[in-house]
């Protein structure tokens, strides 16, 4: 069984990247063959500063690597080094229903949080679709936000073999539902697009100041809360031990417990969490020649299987 998964370099990696994405491939590739990449071509739609963007690639690289992902145990590779993603992405394309794409609710959602709204952020379920494929994918872990681009990606795939045969494996979305929605310091989804985040390696001075920002009721200290509708104690309980999460909703519920102890903890636990990866990660930025090796390798390894799929699909189209 073949899994596959993304994320974007489009800024730092944050903890519901971690739980969403990170945490759930470390575990498959222990028993899947997993193919992880970064969509740094994906990112183009909301990052218009180069150097940015490839620091920004270079740095989630490192992140992988230190959060775990195993380059002799994967297939780990920078989307941009795989051109046949690309030429696939037009041949999709022209089999791709234009309302298809128009129903899609991650590109009405995003321009309404005044993203511009260019054919590329449009168009982006395609080259999604291609990112797929192109790689012969069984199972294709996303949030709930990203499940209806998978169901788009198989509407492509089999329109693409109604006319000209069986040539896409048609993946199926797997979403760990108790992780669906990872809450951000405002309360929103987390998302780097809406700046709402926590980093997993930032410094320990902005991880403390990003915390004690996360927005709460005005409940005095002393009355009793519902944990269950604070976002503080949404994400404690997302990396706590279940006594120790019934422990600070037992607290709240009683009173006389506040926010800012809540967000202290959640601060101790994070740090504490952690503490390894961070350490890891610093050996690792420090050798810059494992980094491009890592990348290099990687990209052979993709397209050694994107060559094969495209050879079919060129075929089929007839313009090999």
């Amino acid at each position: 069984m073949r899994v596959l998964s993304g994320i974007q370099p489009s800024g730092k990696l944050h903890i519901g990247n971690y739980l969403g994405m990170i945490k759930p491939m470390v575990e498959y590739q222990n028993r899947s063959e997993l193919f992880c990449f970064l969509a740094n071509m994906h990112s183009i739609t909301s990052v218009f500063d180069g150097v940015a963007l490839s620091d920004n690639s270079q740095n989630a690289l490192i992140d992988l690597l230190a959060l775990g992902i195993d380059p002799e145990k994967s297939v780990l590779w920078v989307q941009s080094d795989v051109p046949e993603v690309s030429e696939l992405t037009w041949y999709l394309s022209c089999v791709t229903p234009m309302g298809l794409l128009q129903r899609c609710h991650s590109y009405k959602d995003k321009v309404a949080k005044s993203i511009p709204a260019s054919s590329g952020l449009f168009t982006y379920p395609v080259l999604m679709a291609a990112d797929i494929l192109l790689y012969n994918s069984n199972i294709v872990p996303v949030g709930m936000d990203q499940k209806q681009h998978v169901e788009v990606t198989r509407d492509i795939a089999l329109k693409f073999n109604s006319l000209y045969g069986e040539i896409f494996v048609i993946p199926e979305s797997e979403i760990r539902e108790e992780l669906a929605v990872v809450p951000g310091v405002d309360g929103q989804k987390m998302s780097k697009s809406y700046d709402n985040t926590l980093e997993i390696f930032a410094p320990e001075k902005q991880l403390r100041k990003k915390i004690m920002s996360i927005v709460t009721d005005s409940t005095p200290v002393e009355e009793p809360k519902d944990p269950d509708t604070n976002n503080v104690y949404l994400l404690y309980k997302l990396f706590a031990s279940e006594s120790e999460s019934q422990e600070m909703a037992d607290k709240f519920r009683q009173g006389g417990f506040g926010y800012g102890d809540a967000k202290k903890a959640l601060f101790a636990l994070l740090m504490d969490h952690f503490k390894e990866e961070r350490k890891k990660r610093e050996e690792i930025a420090a050798d810059l020649g494992y980094i491009q090796e890592v990348r290099k390798k990687g990209a052979q390894k993709a397209r050694a299987v994107a060559s094969e799929v495209l050879a079919k699909v060129r075929k089929a189209v007839g313009v090999a």
